[in-house]
């Protein structure tokens, strides 16, 4: 699983500004239910006055309060406000003086209100009272505390609601408009709500934007580090791996790893921020319902283990079955031709469908168990919901709670809980994710078989012959019993042209291999020019050769890009040189977009013959200086096959040729044939001499010419 995490290591930076806006987000979000809990308490049930601060108040009523207050809370208030005509005007909005004041107001407005309610409206009546009680500031304390005593829990939301009485009282005396305090109150918290929507909303577009490309750039990184790598393997790594399971980790693996690591950045970071965020906001609500989070967690948290311990094992079951979906897919697809010669629609329909089945009920498990989840998510959600109403009822009926306060805990719980939610669905994709990262990173974590040698020897063909030499060559497979070619020495010399010739199985095709180095021999040494071929690189080695294999394979495109495939510096000149000397000239010239003409994938819409002069055509267009002709005469007509010979003679006279033939009327001139026996060299010499001195020679001529051409050593 750390290697999904890994990836979005290589995008510090990024992901450093992802979280960032993401705790902006989550600020935005945390702060919108206290606003609305002051809609609530506030704005609506106090009218817009927040405290027990006035905004104004009128001389003759600080003085009244002034009564009832310590010398320190008077020059405190007195310090907050200044004079004006009459009216004391607040010239703070520092939270901490707001909080101070607000202490120093409740109480004595409490007090005043009393005793106004009671008739006592004289002011020099009440200040003549107040001096023959002989009330200094230690006995004024000892007063409002037994005050607040008498109140018992309830003092504080006593206190508040009759210091906002007592305020709209003073609003009133002054002529002021209580609707319109209570009206800009609410349009400014609204205001400040606008505002933090509108701010939340642009980072959660800018943080969904570089998460989106965070990942699409961690596909793409590792869509190009799997085909390097994959392009780098020999024939042993393919085989290990398979074609069809390369191409699902390079397509639909990748695909798993990019859509979670989108989910990493924009829900698991974000669930903690929002999650721990509201837990910080529900403990300073003090509404004393946090047990209620607590056992929703522990809710969740029990659903969503069950349900992965169920779930787990099918997950990673699913990528191995994909894998077999594609591979029954891909051998039927290119094999499609040979099923309908054979009537197999039936069978291979059988098999497909054994493969989708089994696909098919894993992922159904999978999603029936998964399905579980959300409703179960849905009835603890809305379990809690009723828990807080009904406990919070409690608690406002009592006193102890607000509305707003109320309505803000249910949003908090809410957020904790999608928290918790966000990482449960996640969860849900993070084992496949986890499997698919595994398999792209075996890909990437394979070294291949066949590497350059720390030190190469380039500087010695800086002017290339063509002398390739086979030194007591062996070369076994992996986990073979037996060698595949056993003690091979030869030597092809330029301007020559050796043929290798044989039965099926016995190690042609494996000879060729080894020259290009798609394996390394096990044994003895091949050179060029007497250079070791592991002590070259791997691009000088193959610029030197021109190889066209047993299976031609054409790309999708046009003739011209297929023939000049071998690099930028082959001219058009070069191109129809190379058409004309492969005997593709001709069919290429007959149709009407001549080298435009288009080429499907693996040169399905020309024929067999067509396909393999433009193999060998790409391979003369490079002006290699040793030819590979891995039985690439096959599909041609004895005359076509004839005329090539001979114009490749002509033409690239001064090349090294090596070709591997079934027919002996393709390899009849060569200067000398080697003659392959289950991986050995069971002859080398000319046509003639073979006739006289090799047995599987002679088995292979009389299979192939008539009694008139043994005896006369020669074929027409």
């Amino acid at each position: 699983m750390w290697k999904l995490f890994k990836h979005l290591g290589e995008h510090k930076v990024t992901v450093l500004l992802i979280i960032l806006l993401l705790i902006g987000q989550a600020y935005c979000d945390l702060a919108l239910p206290s606003y609305t809990s002051d809609i609530v308490d506030v704005g609506i049930q106090q009218g817009g006055i927040e405290n027990a601060v006035p905004d104004k108040m009128r001389e003759e009523t600080l003085d009244s309060l002034g009564l009832f207050m310590t010398a320190d809370e008077k020059n405190e208030v007195l310090q907050a406000y200044d004079l004006v005509d009459g009216i004391y005007e607040l010239n703070t909005s520092d939270k901490e003086t707001i909080d101070r004041l607000n202490n120093d107001f409740g109480m004595p407005m409490v007090i005043l209100s009393s005793v106004q309610e009671s008739g006592m409206t004289d002011m020099d009546s009440l200040k003549g009272m107040i001096a023959a009680q002989g009330m200094d500031d230690t006995k004024l304390t000892a007063m409002k505390d037994e005050a607040v005593e008498e109140m018992g829990d309830m003092s504080d939301s006593i206190i508040t609601q009759k210091a906002i009485l007592f305020i709209q009282k003073e609003y009133e005396a002054m002529g002021m408009d209580l609707n319109q305090v209570q009206m800009n109150y609410l349009l400014s918290t609204g205001a400040k709500m606008l505002g933090l929507t509108l701010l939340m909303m642009a980072a959660a577009i800018l943080a969904g934007l570089l998460s989106s490309r965070t990942a699409a750039k961690i596909g793409m990184d590792l869509r190009g580090k799997v085909f390097t790598k994959v392009v780098s393997f020999s024939n042993n790594e393919l085989n290990k791996f398979s074609i069809a399971s390369l191409i699902t980790r390079s397509t639909n693996d990748i695909q798993q790893v990019q859509m979670v690591e989108v989910m990493l950045l924009r829900m698991v970071l974000y669930a903690p921020i929002i999650g721990i965020g509201g837990i910080v906001k529900v403990m300073s609500t003090r509404t004393g319902l946090g047990w209620i989070i607590g056992v929703a967690v522990v809710a969740i948290s029990a659903v969503v283990l069950v349900l992965m311990r169920i779930a787990m094992p099918k997950f990673k079951k699913m990528q191995s079955l994909v894998d077999r979906l594609n591979l029954v897919s891909r051998e039927i697809l290119t094999g499609v031709s040979v099923i309908r010669a054979f009537s197999r629609e039936k069978f291979e329909e059988d098999r497909f469908e054994t493969a989708n089945k089994d696909l098919m009920k894993t992922q159904l498990f999978t999603n029936r168990v998964m399905t579980f989840m959300m409703p179960m998510m849905m009835m603890i959600m809305n379990c809690i919901t009723v828990m807080i109403i009904w406990f919070g009822g409690k608690g406002i009926d009592a006193g102890n709670l607000q509305v707003g306060d109320m309505m803000a805990f249910i949003t908090y719980t809410m957020q904790i809980v999608m928290a918790f939610l966000m990482i449960t669905m996640i969860s849900v994709m993070l084992p496949r994710a986890g499997v698919a990262a595994e398999r792209i990173q075996e890909v990437l974590d394979t070294e291949p078989t066949i590497h350059d040698a720390p030190s190469v020897k380039d500087a010695q063909l800086s002017q290339v012959k063509g002398e390739l030499s086979f030194e007591d060559v062996s070369f076994r497979y992996d986990g073979a019993k037996a060698d595949a070619l056993e003690k091979i020495s030869f030597t092809a010399k330029p301007g020559e042209t050796t043929a290798i010739i044989g039965s099926t199985g016995c190690g042609k095709s494996t000879l060729m291999h080894l020259i290009p180095r798609f394996y390394d021999v096990t044994e003895g040494k091949i050179t060029i020019d007497g250079v070791d071929i592991r002590e070259m690189s791997q691009h000088k080695l193959r610029s030197i050769l021109g190889f066209v294999p047993q299976k031609a394979n054409l790309f999708s495109g046009d003739i011209e890009s297929n023939i000049k495939y071998g690099g930028s510096y082959i001219t058009d000149e070069m191109m129809e040189q190379a058409a004309d000397i492969a005997q593709a000239a001709e069919f290429i010239d007959s149709k009407p977009e001549g080298y435009e003409s288009p080429i499907a994938q693996g040169g399905s819409n020309v024929s067999g013959g067509q396909k393999q002069r433009l193999s060998i055509a790409r391979a003369i267009a490079k002006n290699p200086k040793i030819f590979l002709f891995d039985d690439s005469f096959s599909a041609l007509d004895y005359k076509t096959d004839m005329v090539l010979r001979k114009a490749l003679h002509d033409k690239i006279a001064d090349a090294t040729i090596i070709i591997v033939a079934q027919r002996i009327s393709t390899i009849l001139h060569a200067n000398q044939i080697i003659v392959l026996d289950e991986g050995k060299i069971a002859g080398i010499g000319t046509h003639e001499e073979l006739l006289a001195s090799c047995e599987a020679y002679q088995e292979i001529a009389r299979s192939q010419l008539s009694e008139a051409e043994l005896k006369g050593g020669s074929a027409s």
